[in-house]
């Protein structure tokens, strides 16, 4: 029989029912719902693991809590007092790879290499432009003397490309990593992006998205490479991004000043229709199976990674700060760019096919 003590404590204890968002990145915030969260003599705190992580913001059925540095997937525990809550498991987001600087999406061959950039400022040479991460995590130089190298994607026929915000010029690169000129006269070429067809699709940060037919087995020089334009967009601060849905539907970012920012849908005769509009900084962005996009930015002040439904619902899926953009893994991973590293976490998300 239940002692008076043991029903005092279990009155006291706090109690956990769901994590929001349920994945986070070093430095993100999760907020803990529950019932007993709140303060008394002493501001509870959360343990994830072993490691003890602080708490920001403590009232009776929520808690704001910080996921410090060194974290890694584990249960999450709120203690207040002498008592410890139900534990709940969080993803947290661990290191890939540093020292890097992307301002867009990584990409991701079909052997699960990753791919990433060190852009760099503005005209500014790096000995490295572009390094790859294979699936054990050993991280390799891949191409070399790529002025600011910008937007990456690969191909439906296996070949990497990357543009040069710099140059306004995009280079096709080989399995060696040898880098020739695709097409040029790009304005400030960053985001890219391939159709099934092979057609790929250029956003020029002044304010024009290009499209570029496949070779289709011509041996066409960049010169005479003929390119159009698609559709014409407000110009942007930092970069375009692009990605496809599985319906053909060109979506695109163009982060600006504005918090009340927006992602356009084109359609493939070039039509442009505002898909969703609320965002904080909009950068990178992809689709899962189910046509669920995913993008970096902030939504009602909480940066991370926006989940937004083809019925225009969003909601916060990973919570992190500095992200910029990010790819889909096999067996639901992901990978995340920040804008000095790339980093590895499980979300349980199968996301569509890029190549």
């Amino acid at each position: 029989m239940a002692s008076l003590l043991d029903f005092l404590k279990s009155e006291d204890s706090p109690h956990l029912t769901h994590l929001s968002p349920k994945a986070a990145m070093p430095g993100g915030e999760v907020e803990a719902h529950g019932n007993n969260l709140g303060p008394t003599e002493l501001i509870p705190h959360a343990t994830i693991g072993d490691i003890a992580a602080p708490t920001v913001l403590s009232r009776p059925t929520r808690a704001t809590i910080r996921i410090p540095d060194g974290s890694i997937s584990g249960d999450l525990v709120l203690h207040r007092n002498s008592h410890a809550s139900n534990p709940l498991f969080l993803n947290v987001a661990v290191p890939m790879a540093e020292n890097l600087h992307p301002i867009a999406n990584p990409a991701v061959d079909a052997d699960q290499n990753v791919f990433a950039t060190v852009s760099g400022p503005r005209g500014q040479q790096v000995p490295v432009s572009i390094f790859r991460i294979a699936r054990d995590l050993q991280i390799r130089p891949f191409v070399r003397d790529l002025l600011n190298a910008s937007g990456l994607a690969f191909s439906p026929s296996g070949d990497l490309y990357a543009s040069s915000r710099a140059e306004g010029t995009v280079y096709r690169i080989d399995a060696t990593g040898e880098a020739t000129t695709f097409a040029e006269g790009l304005g400030i070429a960053t985001g890219l992006a391939f159709d099934p067809e092979g057609n790929l699709y250029v956003g020029d940060r002044s304010g024009t998205i290009f499209k570029i037919a496949p070779d289709r087995g011509l041996q066409i020089t960049a010169a005479d490479r003929e390119t159009f334009v698609f559709a014409t967009l407000e110009p942007s601060m930092a970069a375009y991004h692009l990605a496809f849905n599985s319906q053909g539907t060109l979506f695109v970012t163009a982060p600006n000043t504005s918090s009340n920012q927006a992602i356009h849908a084109i359609d493939p005769t070039g039509n442009t229709t505002l898909f969703y509009q609320g965002l904080g900084r909009p950068q990178g962005l992809a689709f899962d199976v189910d046509d669920n996009l995913y993008v970096a930015a902030s939504l009602q002040g909480q940066r991370g990674i926006i989940r937004i439904t083809p019925t225009r619902e969003a909601s916060l899926t990973v919570s992190g700060q500095n992200l910029v953009g990010l790819a889909f893994l096999e067996d639901g991973c992901a990978a995340l760019a920040t804008r000095d590293a790339l980093f590895h976490i499980a979300l349980d998300i199968e996301g569509r096919k890029l190549v």
